[in-house]
């Protein structure tokens, strides 16, 4: 007999509706699964049987194939156990197919019979909340995420069996629901706070203006002067992520595995850290089925390299193009995908490989040849991706122990959310959200600035040693810092503090 069960699998992003077809015939007791399974997939029979066996249902002695339609799709992982599991009890007639036409079933299966969770389950319902189904039978775990598609009715189950009897009494399971605004409320709130970190003043300006801007930026100082633990608070200063923004967000999440199974992370901005010795698939993307990599696991959020220099030279320079087009593209032979990438690159480094080169307590024990070839495997051409690079000291003793009262994240977001707004009114109608976005036609029609203002930028340009492509950077700071300041005029004052936010130009 032939049992026919829908399901789905991802691409990508992409959810592509898979029916799994099983028939079982005649001949030596076998199972063979077809239509581009990798090894994940032909695994399952093995896992099939014994869920099978062990949840108390007669596994047939008989020749089993299993089919994954269409053909010319890859497939991959564990979650068509579930429905290959179903598809040959109804295949047997063990359960009755009139009902499990009806559902969509997703879910790996262990050994025992439980149902585990599964990855992109999120955008799994989504796209499956556009076809004329009654609903998707999911792993319990995934309920919450798969929920988030609120037109499609959820049934989560833990075992083999209950799932055989909500197939049987289709009441014997309630549709999970769940309240996306309360949901997203519940997790907007961050854990850390700027009020915690000590002294760093000028520090926490320079990110305040970056927040403000969205401005990438660089923070060069020596070892244990908190430039991760002002980087790791930056994402408590931007705006609130809309709605839209956190299940656009979700989705990547989904994908690779990493939404919460009760939705803890899904109202804050993701803060992605990955380690020096990632490889370039990693940090942009890759393998034989395209998966997203940290660039778009930091989709609205933050992406943080620390020690920026110990990265490979090609990995950074992969980081080129996300930056400039915010996603990336990924080509294989069989398909080509993109994947969304508009984040935020904040960057940590050492002044030179010991790390002591600016601290005027300690001994800098590097050659100049070394510090030269240190801060060399940082490209210019990612640098000029880069708009703010602020120097942090070491901390003062005075600072440690002073007990002053602090600005809180929500006082230093207040101020950023306000420029923000001012500048989504200045570039409505277009792809330009904020001042870092911005090209050069843009900034000779926003950053016009008085002949005071550019004498003082010649001057900077000239005795600094900037290089020319400094210029736009300064001007779109400078917007930033006035946004900030209320003013429509780009004055002298914001020109000078976004100089002062370039000075590391000089080295390079």
């Amino acid at each position: 007999m032939l049992s026919k069960i829908s399901s789905f699998c991802l691409s990508g992003l992409e959810a592509t509706p898979i029916t799994v077809e099983v028939d079982i015939s005649r001949g030596l007791p076998s199972i063979v699964v077809v239509g581009l399974p990798d090894n994940a997939v032909k695994e399952s029979k093995e896992r099939v049987r014994s869920a099978i066996k062990n949840s108390g249902y007669k596994f047939p002695a008989q020749r089993i194939t299993v089919n994954l339609s269409p053909g010319d799709i890859k497939k991959e992982g564990p979650c068509f156990d579930l429905a290959i599991a179903l598809g040959i009890l109804n295949a047997t007639e063990t359960i009755s197919s009139f009902s499990i036409k009806k559902y969509i079933i997703l879910g790996e299966l262990s050994l025992g019979g439980q149902v585990e969770a599964i990855k992109g389950s999120f955008s799994i319902a989504m796209r499956a909340s556009k076809k004329k189904f009654d609903g998707i039978i999911v792993p319990e775990k995934n309920a919450h995420e798969a929920a988030l598609a609120s037109n499609l009715d959820v049934f989560p189950v833990k075992t083999l069996t209950q799932t055989i009897q909500f197939l049987q009494d289709t009441d014997s399971i309630k549709p999970f629901k769940v309240d996306i605004k309360e949901a997203f409320r519940k997790s907007s709130q961050y854990d850390i706070d700027f009020s915690e970190v000590k002294g760093q003043s000028h520090v926490k300006r320079g990110l305040e203006v970056s927040a403000a801007g969205g401005h990438n930026v660089l923070l060069l100082g020596p070892p244990g002067s908190g430039k991760t633990m002002l980087s790791k608070r930056l994402a408590t200063i931007l705006p609130d992520l809309s709605l839209e923004e956190a299940l656009e967000t979700a989705q990547i999440h989904s994908a690779s595995g990493l939404i919460d199974t009760k939705l803890k992370n899904i109202g804050t901005r993701p803060f992605r850290s990955p380690h020096h010795t990632a490889s370039d698939a990693a940090l942009v993307g890759g393998g034989t089925i395209p998966k997203p990599g940290e660039v778009s696991l930091a989709h609205n959020g933050i992406l943080f390299l620390d020690e920026l220099p110990e990265f490979n030279r090609n990995v950074l320079e992969a980081l080129r193009q996300p930056l400039e087009d915010h996603c990336v593209y990924i080509s294989r032979a069989h398909k080509s995908v993109k994947f969304p990438s508009k984040f935020m690159l904040v960057c940590a480094m050492n002044p030179c490989p010991c790390g002591w080169y600016t601290d005027p307590k300690k001994e800098c024990h590097c050659t100049p040849q070394k510090i030269q070839k240190y801060l060399s495997k940082v490209s210019g051409p990612l640098l000029d991706r880069i708009d703010i690079h602020l120097e942090v000291p070491s901390l003062k003793s005075q600072d440690l122990f002073s007990e002053k009262s602090k600005e809180t994240s929500s006082d230093i977001k207040k101020r950023a959310v306000k420029a923000r707004n001012v500048q989504q009114n200045r570039f409505k109608g277009t792809t330009i959200f904020s001042n870092a976005q911005m090209q050069h036609r843009q900034i000779k029609e926003f950053c016009s600035i008085s002949k005071e203002s550019q004498d003082l930028l010649r001057i900077a340009i000239d005795e600094l040693g900037l290089s020319a492509r400094a210029h736009d950077k300064i001007l779109k700071v400078a917007r930033t810092i006035a946004d900030l300041d209320e003013k429509n005029q780009i004055l002298p004052e914001h020109i000078s503090e976004a100089i002062q936010y370039r000075s590391l130009d000089r080295i390079w």
